[in-house]
Order: structure tokens, then C-alpha cells, then sequence
């Protein structure tokens, strides 16, 4: 009887208000679904009601996920370009990636027909010399555009500027590079065996401290020259006349030269006497383009020897001067 008599009063029992504090709401998160606890007015005692919510959050994730696939697919073909041997399709792969990445800095020094000889001339490097080779070739071009950028508005000015704002066509990069193009395809084709290709390698080098030892001095004397003189009588000529050279721009042009010379050492193309070969090739190549330039060039009957021939008599001068005292003077000095 006093059992039942406790049941009945139960739910009276269960009305009596009982303070308690508020239960917190609370979220547990797992990617876009929240689970949360809530509660109504504190002062009654309730069971709290567990209701689940699911939510959607916009996901800020679009610029983040491309940036990963960029590095990534960078990352994936520098690996491609580093691991490939220097066949000719890695070769063109190799240089299809580097010129669209570079392509900011190929416009300002080159023209569109420039950049596509180029092109042609960085697959025949690396398939002849592979990444070291492009580098060195590289290497010489931002030095050289650097050097035709300074002080450009007083070149023009003057009118000793080069046209299009120092943008190179294909016959700039031809005759640039003719030299080059034919050490590195007798390294290809192995002309004399294994013998024979450390120097096709050593007057590869030499034709491009040439040129850019020929580049840097006219540039930088047209810019900074104080006072230029006509290398067959000294006599002074106003800047930018063919054949005159300046303290100035001679001196820029060997440090550009030993530079040059330098990376190829680095990079090991060649071997430290052998650096200084192509340094002294260039200086003496660069004073043969010099006489050149003042007692023929824009003369009588030679009409023909443009800025352009006389770039592939230059560098062909270095490269061959540099083979030649790398058989009869190196050989001969280490015997």
C-alpha cells in the first residue's frame, strides 16, 4: 500500500521545480557535419534534446588547390627536365617548359621571330650539351639584354640605340650563335670521337664570350664612354661609329667575358685553363671585329658585311682561336 502510495505521488513530485544551471550548447565538428546539444529555459528541468544539425560551408579552398597544381606540375617537370637524357625530345620538351616560364623575360630581348630562333638554338644546345649548356647560353642572354637595356632613352637619343628597343630578330640570334650551332652539331654527330669532344665543347663556350664580350663593351661604351677612338688611327670618334672602343666598354667587355668564362667552369664545360683560354680568345677575336668594323664595314664593295656577318666573323674567331690555343698551347704546356 505505501508502494503504490509512492508511485502515485511520482509525477507531483517530478513538477517541483529544480534549479540547475544551463546546458551549454555544443558543436562537434567533422568536415561540413554539426552534431549540437540544446536546451530551453534554464529554470526547468528538462532532458536535454539532442538534435542534429547538418550544414553546408562554402569551401575557400579554389585558389589554394590551383596553386598546389601549378607547384606541383612545375615541380613534376623540372624533375622531367633533370632526369631526362639530352635526346632530342627532351630537348624540345625541356625548352618548351623553360621558354613559356621565361616567356616575361624573353619578350623584353627578343622579337616573336627572335624568340622562335632562339628556341631552335636552346633544343640544339641541350641536345648537344644538355642543362648545362642551355644554362651557359642563358645565362649569356639576360647578361646581354641587361647591358642593351642601360640607359636606353640616352642611346636613342644619340640614334646609337639597337632598333626595336633592343629586341633581337633572327638574324641577331643567327649570327649570334652560328658558331655555337656548329660546335654543338659536331657534338651531336661525335666529329672525331671522344678525342675531339671536349673541344667542340670548349669552342661552344668561347663563341658565346665572345659575343657577349663584344656586346657588353659596345653597349656599355655607348652608354659610358667618355672618350671613343677608331681602333685603326685612335683618332676620337663620336660613340657608336663601327670600329671605335672606349676604356670604358673594353673593360666591361672582359668582365663579362671572365664571367661568362666562369659559369662555363661551374657547370663543367670546361676546366679553369681552359676558362681563361676563352677569355683571351674573345679579347683578341673582339679586336680582329673591331679592325674589321672601321676599315671595311658600311665600305665601298662591302656593302654585305652588316652588323650580322660581322657577328659570325667575330664569334667564329673566338671559338677557333680558343680550339686552336687549347691543341698548340695547353698540349704543349703541359708537356
Amino acid at each position: 500500500m505505501c508502494t503504490l502510495k509512492m508511485a502515485l505521488a511520482m509525477p507531483t513530485l517530478l513538477r517541483v521545480p529544480i534549479k540547475s544551471s544551463p546546458i551549454p550548447s555544443v558543436q562537434f565538428q567533422h568536415t561540413s557535419l554539426f552534431f549540437s546539444t540544446s536546451s530551453s529555459t534554464p529554470n526547468k528541468t528538462l532532458i536535454p534534446n539532442p538534435t542534429f544539425r547538418v550544414t553546408t560551408t562554402p569551401i575557400k579552398m579554389t585558389t589554394t588547390v590551383h596553386a598546389v597544381n601549378v607547384r606541383t606540375a612545375v615541380s613534376e617537370a623540372v624533375k622531367l627536365i633533370q632526369s631526362s637524357p639530352p635526346t632530342w625530345q627532351s630537348a624540345v620538351l625541356s625548352n618548351f617548359v623553360i621558354f613559356v616560364l621565361g616567356s616575361p623575360i624573353l619578350v623584353t630581348g627578343l622579337s616573336l621571330s627572335g624568340i622562335a630562333a632562339a628556341f631552335l638554338l636552346g633544343t640544339l644546345t641541350w641536345r648537344a650539351f644538355g642543362p648545362s649548356g642551355f644554362l651557359l647560353v642563358a645565362t649569356y642572354f639576360v647578361i646581354g639584354t641587361a647591358a642593351t637595356k642601360v640607359k636606353m632613352a640616352q642611346k636613342e637619343a644619340q640614334g646609337v640605340a639597337e632598333k626595336r628597343k633592343g629586341r633581337r630578330g633572327p638574324g641577331s640570334v643567327i649570327g649570334s650563335s652560328t658558331a655555337g650551332c656548329i660546335c654543338a652539331f659536331l657534338s651531336i654527330f661525335g666529329v672525331g670521337g671522344m678525342a675531339y669532344s671536349q673541344l667542340w665543347r670548349l669552342g661552344f663556350v668561347a663563341s658565346f664570350c665572345t659575343k657577349l664580350s663584344d656586346t657588353v663593351s659596345s653597349e656599355i661604351g655607348k652608354a659610358y664612354g667618355k672618350t671613343t677612338y677608331l681602333v685603326t688611327t685612335f683618332k676620337v670618334v663620336p660613340r657608336g661609329t663601327e670600329g671605335a672602343v672606349s676604356v670604358e666598354g673594353t673593360f666591361a667587355g672582359l668582365l663579362a667575358s671572365i664571367l661568362l668564362a666562369f659559369v662555363g667552369c661551374l657547370m663543367g664545360e670546361i676546366n679553369a685553363p681552359e676558362a681563361a683560354i676563352c677569355v683571351l680568345a674573345s679579347q683578341i677575336a673582339n679586336l680582329g671585329e673591331s679592325i674589321i668594323g672601321a676599315a671595311l664595314q658600311e665600305k665601298e664593295g662591302f656593302r654585305w658585311l652588316n652588323n650580322d656577318a660581322v657577328n659570325v666573323i667575330n664569334i667564329s674567331m673566338g671559338s677557333v682561336l680558343a680550339v686552336l690555343m687549347q691543341q698548340f698551347v695547353l698540349q704543349n704546356w703541359r708537356m
